[in-house]
């Protein structure tokens, strides 16, 4: 019998496949510690960069929401929440259990489930390690180190391309839109935690609603540009029987979040 030899690249490539909570397979070849220290060094480096609010009616608001989903992650971290001043309708969660949400995004989401809708999408990416598989992708032939130096570094196109690719490209000029297929995940994980944590999903849906009355029937700029306003409300409506199931046993255990 002969023996099979495995090559180094063979087993990278073995040992990188996971997946995803959907059961969908994955290619993640980063630690989860290296993408970790990269979301808290990119983290960091916006909380320096731009102005942020705190201690207000406004954050606590936020922190509390976010509170509620990140509760139902079962992950063993705490997660920091920021609220940026920015009047763009952003959101963001980045590896390391950091999420950002820019003031513009309340004139949209106008009430808790909501921006619990937007909220758990964002965490969504992150427990789904979408930022994972496309740096894999990307830089399938660098270690988690070089990225991090990179990232850590003097301004620099790689540097705007690794904040483009952990999902907070917008603010530093490069646009990386998630795939249809993450944001069509994000979606069905984030309906999932909002319900769980006793947010009504069926907002879900009339978030959705009001992003297109909001941008004129284009996708908002914290989701770029896949899928479609209708395609995701679609999508939204035929996992609404699930979530509905998961919000009914969330209120029946005491889990009636009241941030406001």
């Amino acid at each position: 019998m002969k023996r099979m030899l495995l090559t180094p690249l063979t087993v990278l490539i073995l040992t990188a496949c996971a997946t995803s909570p959907l059961g969908r397979h994955q290619f993640l070849l980063l630690p989860e510690s290296e993408m970790d220290q990269m979301g808290v060094t990119a983290y960091a480096q916006m909380k320096e960069e731009q102005p942020t609010v705190s201690g207000t009616s406004q954050s606590r608001y936020v922190q509390c929401v976010a509170d509620a989903i990140t509760a139902v992650v079962d992950d063993g971290q705490t997660w920091e929440v920021t609220v940026f001043k920015d009047d763009t309708a952003n959101a963001f969660a980045l590896p390391g259990g950091k999420i950002g949400v820019h003031t513009g995004l309340l004139k949209v989401a106008k009430n808790q489930d909501q921006l619990a809708a937007v909220l758990g999408h964002e965490v969504g990416h992150v427990i789904a390690h979408h930022s994972n598989e496309r740096m894999s992708l990307q830089y399938a032939t660098q270690t988690g180190a070089q990225l991090l130096a990179a990232l850590a570094g003097s301004e620099s196109g790689e540097k705007s391309t690794l904040f483009a690719l952990l999902g907070v490209g917008t603010q530093y000029g490069i646009a990386l839109p998630f795939s249809r297929k993450h944001e069509s995940e994000a979606d069905v994980i984030g309906l999932q935690l909002m319900a769980e944590a006793g947010f009504n999903p069926e907002q879900s849906v009339a978030l959705w609603r009001n992003m297109a009355q909001a941008n004129g029937n284009s996708p908002p700029e914290f989701l770029s540009t896949h899928p479609s306003n209708e395609s995701r409300i679609k999508g939204l409506e035929a996992n609404m029987p699930k979530a509905q199931g998961l919000y009914q046993q969330a209120k029946t255990a005491g889990k009636r979040p009241s941030c406001g």
